[in-house]
């Protein structure tokens, strides 16, 4: 085959100076084609021997041909360039053997030569956004943004040169339109699809129902959009009529269950979002979609599927909508097997924008992490063999019907009740083992206090796995037909649930052979079920990544053509170090990564009060928490209300509560406390409610959003550090110390910022907005790192004065 068709000549040369390099062995390649189908640049990937070499996976993700050298001049292929060629033709990628001299090329797997791509130019595409262009033309308030306009070029010029992009624009840059302009004008000129991943709902469907029919009318162009959620959000018919059957089962749920199945009978979407009540999950759990449970094109109702209606309308869209958790839940299948070119739980994709970014690893700490405890287990058990009314139900009584033992059903009771004893007493032990402690890691410095743990753990764990072994036996006799009934398809599915709980068990018990996990128990408390009784205590077990950036780097940034990270708080003081390397993104070459910072174009020098009382007691001082309960007061009436009280602690926050909630209701305030309602409801009132004062912790740091005149001040008491003996983080300042370096500056400190920034980032939410943001604790001022809490921020009007000095200010900006 003549080698000048299949590369250009100084690729040509480039690979016999590698060979040379190599002493004349075999040396492996990934090439770039163009539309044409010519090479025009390789990159080593690996070099070997006489006889072989390794393909280098992350280099051949990078290219659209492998290609390597057979030094005795042979060009056929080998058995193992066969399974190569294999491997190749599922990933879309060519492969070719040459010759040491490069002079000759055998293709043993032809390229997909790659489209040609559109690119977008910046100006071109920053002028939809421009004065004189379509959003100006649209809107009533438009307001000219120069961040904005710079954010969405730096977009571009991720999309067009393949980078990742990490971009900090504060609030009000409006990163909504920075990235939907470029995502819907990239997805529609080159036919990709584009996933857009936030972290909270209420930016989904902000995105989903206003911001993208926006884009496309300043665009003037349709797109094909979808907002997914996972499949458990979802009703399976399949499974609400095997329900139906024991309908009576639900006991008083029976009502709820009703409703679902007269819902299901005319809904559109089958989404639980849809139902006009929210149904417990005792019951939503027994009807609703599960990967594992699904039967797929053997199902009778495949035709009226709704994950199966919404899957084939997300294969027709150009821009999906997710969050971070069901993104992750893609990429982990990616990972496992399924590949970057096919479907997953998600379309195939290259291109990502993470709205805020700054929760991604949080998201992927979550996701990837797994836990067990007496109640999720039982929970398995009860839906194979339970009693009811004095009756033996679940999905193994109805596999009896064909199954051919006699003792089929007596002998899972008593496996069932060896395994529930076991679970029963690991609770009593590990909770002893605990010794009044709500967290423990298991480490090697503490570990022979669990001694008695790991033993029922091991009892555990054996238990169950006599009881799987003994229930498939029994299924394993059955003929085809019997087989594919739904209680045994059931029965299998909740078997492999409770064996992947094993296996957790089982990581448990050989914790120190896992350095890349945290093990870690906590004790949780739930109401009784009858009143008067003491709260039921039970301990989760779990087990959590110690590092989710080699993970990132390996499942997101690596395979991906761009992805762009935007968030109003990305930076720790003036650079993005540490959120690079806590997400993976430090694992890239510099030269594939773009940065930049996009500031807020809101008054803050004009419109907010930075201060911090001088004469507080230091948080350390016995007397801080009674300054705390005399101080807050005092700045709630210099607001008039309007206020945003964030703790770090909720023994800090109940005792504030406590000391200074009558008084200000007695002055006509409405004082709200987190945990008094849910969390929407709170925030729906502290916004109607305008001279009301919301006591908040944690959740609350961020994602709440009011303008206006609700909120003129807020008052952050500690810096929000981290609970040193949280068991993740602990894990993670060992891993930094024993690098040789500071787990408080380079833990602590980073994470600490970016929730401060969040918390300050709670007062101005647009333009005309004003107020104060207070903060209780002098370290801000006093210690050296607190110039990286201050740099953080933007610059504002800054008091460091007695608490008096700093009133008088309030009332006067306020103008109360």
């Amino acid at each position: 085959m003549n080698v000048h068709e299949r590369f250009a000549r100084p690729v040509i040369t480039a690979m016999q100076r590698d060979i040379k390099e190599a002493g004349g062995n075999e040396v492996f390649w990934s090439g770039i084609i163009n539309a044409d189908g010519l090479i025009t640049g390789v990159r080593v990937g690996s070099r070997g021997n006489s006889d072989s070499v390794i393909v280098n996976d992350s280099v051949a993700r990078e290219g659209h041909v492998l290609i390597h050298n057979h030094p005795s001049g042979v060009l056929f292929p080998s058995e193992a360039d066969q399974n190569i060629a294999l491997n190749a033709n599922d990933t879309s990628l060519g492969f070719y053997i040459v010759n040491n001299d490069v002079s000759d090329v055998y293709v043993v797997v032809e390229p997909v030569k790659p489209k040609k791509t559109e690119f977008l130019d910046e100006e071109q595409t920053a002028g939809y956004l421009s004065e004189n262009g379509p959003l100006a033309a649209l809107s009533d308030h438009y307001e000219k943004r120069p961040s904005q306009t710079e954010l969405l070029k730096s977009i571009v010029r991720a999309f067009n040169e393949a980078k990742t992009g990490v971009f900090e624009a504060g609030t009000g840059v409006g990163k909504s339109f920075a990235y939907l302009i470029p995502s819907i004008l990239w997805a529609v000129k080159n036919k990709e699809r584009v996933v857009l991943s936030t972290g909270t709902i209420n930016l989904q469907q902000q995105l989903f129902e206003k911001d993208i029919p926006m884009a496309q009318k300043i665009l003037g162009t349709d797109i094909k959009s979808i907002l997914l959620k996972g499949r458990q959000n979802y009703i399976c018919l399949r499974r609400l009529g095997e329900a139906g059957k024991e309908r009576d089962l639900f006991s008083e749920d029976t009502e709820i269950f009703d409703r679902i199945a007269d819902w299901a009978k005319t809904t559109s979407t089958g989404s639980r979002s849809d139902l006009s009540f929210m149904p417990p999950d005792s019951v939503w759990t027994r009807v609703n979609s599960e990967s594992d449970a699904c039967l797929g094109g053997r199902c009778p109702y495949r035709e009226q599927c709704f994950v199966m209606k919404v899957r084939k309308e997300a294969a027709d869209s150009n821009l999906i909508v997710v969050n971070h958790h069901l993104l992750f839940a893609d990429i982990e299948s990616r990972m496992n097997g399924v590949g970057y070119e096919d479907a997953a739980v998600l379309p195939p994709y290259k291109r990502i924008v993470f709205d805020e970014a700054h929760g991604i690893e949080d998201s992927a700490t979550s996701f990837f992490s797994e836990t067990i405890n007496r109640f999720k287990i039982s929970k398995q058990l009860g839906l194979l063999l339970r009693n009811f009314r004095g009756n033996s139900v679940g999905f193994l009584v109805q596999a009896s019907a064909v199954v051919p033992d006699p003792e089929f059903l007596a002998q899972a009771g008593e496996d069932i009740e060896k395994v529930r004893t076991a679970l029963t007493a690991l609770d009593q032990c590990s909770i002893s083992a605990m010794n009044g402690e709500y967290t423990c890691r298991i480490n090697e410095s503490d570990c022979g206090r669990f001694t008695v743990v790991f033993k029922q753990i091991e009892k555990l764990a054996s238990s169950a796995e006599i009881f799987i072994a003994n229930i498939r036996k029994a299924l394993e006799d059955l003929d085809d037909d019997e087989k594919e009934l739904p209680a045994v398809w059931e029965t299998k599915t909740v078997l492999r649930r409770i064996e992947d709980m094993v296996t957790l068990c089982r990581n448990f018990i050989s914790w120190n052979e896992h350095d890349d996990q945290v093990f870690w128990l906590q004790l949780k408390k739930i109401p009784p079920r009858n009143a008067g009784e003491d709260m039921l205590e039970f301990v989760q077990f779990t087990q959590t990544p110690l590092d989710i950036a080699p993970l990132m780097n390996g499942g997101v940034f690596e395979p991906m053509s761009s992805v762009v990270c935007t968030s109003a708080t990305l930076r720790i003081g003036d650079t993005f170090d540490y959120w690079k390397r806590r997400t993976g993104i430090s694992f890239l070459e510099t030269d594939k990564v773009l940065e930049g910072e996009f500031p807020s174009p809101f008054p803050y020098s004009t419109n907010v009060i930075f201060a911090v009382p001088n004469d507080a007691p230091m948080p350390d001082d016995p007397a801080f928490q009674s300054y705390v309960e005399m101080t807050v007061p005092r700045l709630i009436f210099a607001a008039e209300g309007r206020t945003l009280v964030l703790f770090t602690s909720h023994d800090s926050l109940k005792n504030t509560y406590n000391s200074a909630g009558l008084k200000l209701m007695e002055a006509g305030f409405t004082v709200l406390k987190q945990g008094d309602d849910d969390r929407f409801r709170l925030l729906e009132r502290f916004k109607n409610e305008k001279e009301s004062v919301l006591f908040a912790t944690d959740s609350f740091w961020e994602g709440v959003d009011v303008p206006g005149d609700s909120l003129s001040q807020v008052i952050i008491v500690k810096l929000p550090f981290s609970v040193p003996n949280d068991p993740v983080f602990a894990a993670r300042s060992e891993l930094v110390e024993k690098r040789g370096g500071s787990s408080f500056m380079e833990l602590s400190v980073p994470q600490a910022v970016i929730k401060f920034r969040q918390g300050f980032g709670r007062l101005m939410r647009r333009s005309d907005d004003r107020g104060a943001v207070v903060v209780l604790d002098r370290r801000i001022v006093e210690k050296r790192y607190g110039k990286l809490f201050t740099r953080s921020v933007p610059q504002t009007r800054r008091l460091y004065n007695p608490l008096e000095y700093i009133v008088k200010e309030i009332t006067k900006l306020l103008g109360n």
